[in-house]
């Protein structure tokens, strides 16, 4: 039995402390937010975030960081644009274990993953991902699921396959951290993409081509960041691509469509919570510029979301590009 704490009682917080908790750990759930805790520990349950999904009582809920002390694996589960708070907080204790980074995004202004941001705030901290589809509702329930955790280390990688694997959650590892982490951020963005093709009324020709050449737009601005092309047509790649794409349970995809139906992007962002490629879009572009790589779906996603442009435009500019070969 190990000790798992997880920092951040949303969706995928709970779900991986009922997965945690099914393979006998001691798993402790925690939040910043008193009334959030009290909630939790009255209802044992969000019915907002997971409806008809319950925490065994033997779930510990609390605000008390301190918790993280003498944890074999402590998994941050917030949102990516909180991440370093969390990780300086994180910093001030000791003994924690294996810091495992679930969310996937990248910061703003610096453009570091997520995993280089907790190692700036942690020196010397064993930092591994967790990536790959995955939604929190399945998980919860128990359905099969299948992710992969990176880290520069196998043998990290190896230590959170073997305590955070359960009967219904299958780890494979890698050691490829800048793949793993750049798959789970940029396959938000096509994911709004794909949303987008939806809501303009677009058929099954259209989101095939969108995923397709939207996997193409990830691994070329992964292998040019340093990570492996062959990450991309893995679980943290095309399975976690082909899942937020067409699955109703992600948020990203029902951004994009509500976006695509004419809703004003501030009031579908109100509406759906948080939308990760929302923020991923705008540090994506940054990036292909940066490297100079060519990301015409990003592009695309980046002049809706961030300068004004018609959704309805897009699908006719990506068409109207020149021809070349595929690969």
């Amino acid at each position: 039995m190990a000790k798992i704490t997880i920092l951040g009682s949303g969706g995928w917080g709970m779900a991986l402390a009922v997965s945690a908790h099914s393979s006998g750990h001691e798993v402790t759930l925690w939040s910043p937010f008193k009334e959030e805790v009290e909630g939790l520990k009255k209802n044992r349950g969000n019915e907002r975030l997971l409806s008809g999904v319950k925490l065994p009582d033997g779930i510990g809920i609390t605000t008390d960081l301190s918790v993280v002390t003498g944890s074999s694996v402590t998994v941050i589960a917030t949102p990516s644009t909180t991440i370093r708070g969390v990780a300086a907080q994180l910093s001030a204790h000791r003994d924690i274990g294996i810091v495992v980074n679930v969310a996937k995004g990248l910061e703003k202004g610096s453009l570091l993953r997520l995993s280089q941001v907790i190692k700036e705030e942690i020196p010397g901290a064993k930092v591994a991902v967790l990536s790959g589809p995955s939604h929190a509702e399945e998980v919860a329930r128990g359905e099969y699921t299948t992710v992969v955790a990176a880290a520069e280390s196998p043998v990290t990688a190896q230590i959170v396959q073997d305590i955070m694997s359960s009967d219904c959650l299958r780890i494979y590892t890698s050691e490829d951290l800048i793949g793993v982490e750049l798959g789970g951020a940029l396959k938000n963005i096509i994911a709004i993409a794909s949303g987008f093709c939806e809501g303009l009324g677009l058929g099954d020709n259209s989101r095939a081509a969108l995923i397709t050449r939207g996997l193409a737009e990830m691994s070329r601005l992964g292998v040019c960041m340093g990570a492996e092309e062959y990450t991309f047509s893995g679980l943290a790649g095309v399975g976690d691509l082909i899942v937020t794409c067409t699955s109703r349970h992600s948020r990203n995809h029902r951004f994009g469509k509500k976006v695509g139906e004419g809703m004003p992007i501030a009031e579908a962002l109100c509406e759906v919570g948080t939308v990760e490629g929302y923020y991923a879009t705008e540090m994506a572009y940054s990036l292909s510029k940066k490297y100079n790589i060519e990301m015409p779906i990003v592009e695309g996603c980046y002049a809706v979301l961030y300068g004004g442009k018609d959704v309805k435009e897009v699908p006719d500019d990506l068409m109207k590009r020149p021809m070349r070969s595929e690969h």
